[in-house]
């Protein structure tokens, strides 16, 4: 499958039912990273989970201490790479985009700066990057 560049935000989540329409939760953390906004339009695809139903004996529970087969984050803790920044956060930090549209915070970035950086901290649908050289 081929996940777009334009990709926001990867998240699992359920499908419930309210009076004549259907519902998809947006984890909160979304909205605070600033990847959605609230009352913008985004399309949205839907992945079927048989395939991992399939491989787990047919049970769509996930039982206690076991991860969601999710893609991890395509970095890891002092890992450095060179990024442009595309966007600046609502708290004023830059945005850079990396693989499958995975979010890397860098305080003291501006747009189009294009800097080297060591990952300093990385949660399921971002990280935060150190500057540790202008530019490249």
């Amino acid at each position: 499958m081929e996940i777009s560049e334009k990709l926001l935000c990867l998240f699992s989540t359920d499908v419930s039912e309210e009076e004549d329409r259907y519902v998809i939760e947006v984890p909160r953390q979304e909205i605070e990273t600033g990847d959605v906004d609230p009352g913008d339009v985004y399309r949205v695809a839907l992945i079927s989970r048989e395939d991992e139903d399939e491989t787990d004996g047919g049970s769509a529970t996930a039982t206690a201490g076991s991860v969601p087969s999710e893609p991890q984050p395509p970095v890891d803790v002092g890992e450095t790479r060179y990024v442009e920044i595309e966007d600046i956060g609502k708290q004023g930090d830059g945005i850079a985009r990396v693989e499958r549209g995975y979010v890397i915070i860098v305080p003291g970035a501006d747009v189009g700066d294009r800097v080297k950086i060591e990952v300093t901290e990385v949660k399921s649908n971002f990280a935060v990057g150190e500057i540790i050289e202008e530019t490249f």
